[in-house]
């Protein structure tokens, strides 16, 4: 019978079953690195219980038979290339890394090591059985066949052959797909954020159309006063000649709305513009002023509209505050500081706080409106 010793002295039978490497699994699970093909110096002594000297020595001593097995010290650009794919410490300047190979050739060369043993023990037994035995057998005899034996290896080879497909092929892809899954989430969040503004811009198309497509004047102005109510204003249909709403922005102050409703080829001109900005100006002492149409402005409507502080909202405008948008006439305010508060900049000049009249403040420009159909 063949026994430890021969292998811890023979070369040549070492490399006979330097193939066996299921023998490691057999004895004791050994942990790999991510790539699921290597180990370290650290893994290999820990797996056979031993000191990390006691594995160097070793290979120091046997390292051109270890080599010929699968052992490679790393440094330079490979070690950094290891170091990424295996998560390994930053500040390591050589790693020594071991094949299931390798380090089975290690369990066949470490003498003072209860897991070396076991694994060239089991290493011994399955040679053993795997040589072929004398058979007696004249014809017409018949032979029994152990056919249950025969399934376990079969078994056995399945279950070595899906360990070495996981380990070779799925693990790397594995560990490939993590690294690029930052980049690909980052692409799946943009792709997401189109979306989304694709979609807010449709449904801001959509409930723009529906305003569009009321039936009477009244009920656009009814769909207008609920955007205004959306963005916090308190608003009330009783606007009286040329007006259709009055109320309060969410801030307070003073808000008047002008709705009509045109068809697409029709333009809003500035007779209409300059009527709207005197009456919001004298009869309401408006300090907010939205003229909205389904259509749009000519040039001249929107140049008077900026002049006296009217907010032009035309079809476009009304898609995008239909979709969310606020329009910035509608958005409060911060609250200026006061000039004998604590802190505050003195005004050169100034004895007391600036007053403005409310008819020459009350309007100011809140947007600069795009006609999207110039005559």
């Amino acid at each position: 019978m063949t026994n430890d010793a021969v292998l811890l002295e023979s070369r040549t039978l070492r490399a006979s079953v330097a193939g066996r490497t299921e023998a490691l699994d057999k004895v004791k699970v050994l942990g790999v690195l991510p790539d699921g093909l290597h180990v370290t110096t650290r893994m290999v002594a820990a797996y056979f219980e031993v000191g990390v000297e006691a594995v160097k020595s070793l290979v120091k001593d046997h390292r051109d038979e270890l080599e010929a097995n699968g052992y490679r010290l790393l440094t330079g650009p490979a070690l950094r290339s290891f170091k990424d794919l295996c998560g390994l410490d930053p500040r390591a300047r050589s790693v020594g890394i071991f094949s299931r190979r390798t380090v089975l050739n290690v369990a066949m060369l470490l003498r003072d090591s209860v897991v070396a043993r076991q694994v060239r023990a089991y290493l011994l037994d399955a040679e053993r059985r795997s040589r072929p035995q004398p058979v007696d057998n004249p014809i017409g005899v018949h032979v029994d066949i152990d056919l249950g034996a025969l399934d376990e290896r079969i078994a056995r080879i399945g279950e070595e052959s899906a360990s070495r497909v996981i380990g070779r092929t799925i693990v790397p892809m594995l560990n490939h797909l993590i690294r690029a899954s930052g980049e690909q989430r980052r692409e799946l969040i943009g792709i997401r954020e189109d979306l989304e503004r694709v979609k807010r811009t449709l449904r801001g198309r959509e409930f723009a159309g529906a305003v569009a497509d009321a039936a009477g004047r009244q009920e656009f102005a009814d769909r207008v006063a609920g955007l205004c109510r959306r963005d916090g204003c308190a608003v009330t249909g009783a606007g009286g000649p040329g007006a259709d709403l009055v109320g309060r922005t969410a801030d307070g102050r003073r808000l008047v709305v002008r709705c009509r409703r045109f068809a697409p080829h029709r333009t809003v001109r500035s007779g209409e513009v300059r009527r709207f900005a005197r009456t919001a100006r004298t009869e309401h002492r408006a300090e907010a002023a939205l003229f909205v149409t389904t259509s749009g402005f000519t040039p001249p409507a929107l140049d008077l509209a900026a002049r006296h502080g009217v907010t032009a909202v035309h079809r476009a405008l009304l898609e995008a505050w239909s979709a969310g948008a606020v329009p910035q006439v509608l958005r409060r305010r911060p609250v200026p500081a006061r000039p004998d508060a604590p802190g505050a900049a003195p005004v050169p000049g100034a004895s007391g706080p600036a007053r403005t009249s409310p008819q020459s403040a009350s309007l100011k420009p809140t947007c600069e409106a795009t006609n999207p159909s110039r005559p």
